[in-house]
């Protein structure tokens, strides 16, 4: 099949799914066979079908440039291997980073507020009998039964018997 471009289609990559996933099989396919150079052209139908996110968008587009691969968005009018294509590229990709800078600003914030409200961040401290595990070691006993007994992780158990004096 030839498209009114002059490109040759060579095959199609559809995934059959809505949502956000950023892990979508046609999608990898596609990028898997652009990596291979199985193709000098992706053509989409429109920009919005290809990536889900502008996040993701970027990063595949970037990619792609980098392949040395035409990217060509019919509905959108969208061909990164003209000027005004990479033009357009450009500001896509000055918003996306202007959209991270965002999130990052709203997170920070959202730190500091919950500080100074005086919630605890974090993971819950993990609270541990050092005695105990201490105890257990002397008898000889491997981390992992001293896990299985004590239902801490082996790394909080290590870190339990750091702070006890050493006994000789």
């Amino acid at each position: 099949m030839v498209c009114p471009r002059g490109l040759t289609i060579i095959g199609k990559y559809i995934d059959r799914m809505t949502g956000s996933k950023d892990s979508r099989p046609a999608l990898n396919g596609l990028m898997t066979d652009a990596q291979r150079r199985k193709f000098d052209a992706v053509l989409v139908w429109k920009l919005d079908r290809f990536g889900r996110s502008l996040r993701n968008l970027v990063n595949a587009l970037a990619e792609l440039e980098a392949l040395g691969l035409t990217f060509i968005s019919l509905r959108d009018n969208l061909d990164l291997s003209t000027p005004s294509g990479r033009l357009m590229f450009q500001i896509i990709g000055a918003m996306a980073e202007f959209e991270r800078a965002l999130i990052q600003e709203r997170v920070r914030a959202g730190l500091r507020n919950a500080r100074a409200k005086g919630k605890r961040l974090g993971r819950p401290r993990v609270i541990v009998d050092a005695s105990r595990i201490a105890s257990l070691r002397a008898q000889g006993r491997s981390w992992a039964q001293i896990v299985a007994e004590t239902g801490a992780s082996k790394g909080t158990a290590q870190r339990a018997l750091v702070g006890l004096p050493k006994i000789l």
